[in-house]
């Protein structure tokens, strides 16, 4: 059984390593308590060592199996990708974008957003992104974010928010501030639910999310996406180690099965 937990981690871990911000999973096991084995006669009468005042003297331990304690995520940093695509935002730090979903508000690191048909800056789900003031609503080569996620537009073609704007036309001589980019983190990321299409939720044991200022504010990059944080070769060569060892405990439990047949059918015998 664990090397069955082990082995479904790691095959979605493989499977999401191209989506744009998926942090591992990494699987944790804990041991039964052990048993002690204490020495006695075979008729059930006790044999004191010379000098020894224990009834029955401990000789060793065995052990009774492990399980399955906990899959939690590594929130390490992943490699940064440059698209060009200047709707692509990825954080450079501890932190999460914010995005307003249908069961309320969700936390990701997938920054691949676009704009839908009313300007809105949505998630490839349709989610929309929020800024500090609400969803944040753009125009197409109108904007650009800073690294602390302020966006600003030019306030000379914010009158009319369908008119799309040529890169060439845009000489950004007057700025005005639109939103900043809501990004928040929880005291306890790892303890954060995964709730799908790279979102999290906060847990009563991952605590609240607070919005980020100052230092403790990662740094916005537009233009880019983070990949995800799997090694594809170390994942492999795990998944090759799982199968090994299940077959190992496979054949201890055929031979222990086959042995004990051998037994029984002895006894019969007799």
């Amino acid at each position: 059984m664990v090397q069955q937990n082990r082995l479904d981690t790691i095959a979605n871990n493989l499977a999401n390593v191209d989506l744009t911000g998926y942090k591992k999973d990494t699987a944790v096991f804990k041991a039964f308590p052990q048993m002690l084995m204490r020495r006695m006669n075979d008729d059930g009468v006790h044999v004191l060592p010379l000098g020894s005042v224990d009834a029955t003297p401990i000789v060793g331990t065995v052990g009774t199996g492990v399980e399955l304690n906990e899959v939690f995520t590594v929130f390490e940093q992943g490699a940064l990708k440059q698209t060009e695509n200047d709707f692509d935002m990825a954080l450079e730090g501890k932190g999460f974008l914010a995005v307003q979903t249908e069961n309320g508000e969700r936390y990701t690191r997938n920054g691949s957003f676009l704009v839908d048909s009313d300007g809105f800056l949505v998630t490839k789900n349709g989610d929309k992104v929020l800024g500090e003031n609400g969803p944040v609503q753009l125009k197409l080569n109108n904007f650009v974010v800073d690294q602390d996620g302020t966006i600003w537009q030019n306030e000379r073609f914010a009158g009319n928010p369908r008119r799309v704007v040529s890169q060439q036309e845009n000489e950004w001589d007057q700025l005005q501030k639109v939103d900043r980019l809501k990004i928040v983190n929880v005291d306890r990321p790892r303890y954060l639910a995964k709730e799908g299409n790279s979102n999290w939720k906060t847990t009563e044991e991952s605590g609240d999310a607070e919005i980020l200022d100052g230092g403790a504010r990662p740094r916005v990059r537009q233009g880019f996406v983070e990949s995800s944080n799997v090694n594809s070769v170390t994942e492999m060569v795990e998944m090759i180690e799982v199968n090994r060892a299940y077959e190992a405990n496979q054949k201890t439990i055929q031979t222990e099965d086959s042995l004990l047949g051998k037994l029984l059918n002895e006894v019969i015998k007799v």
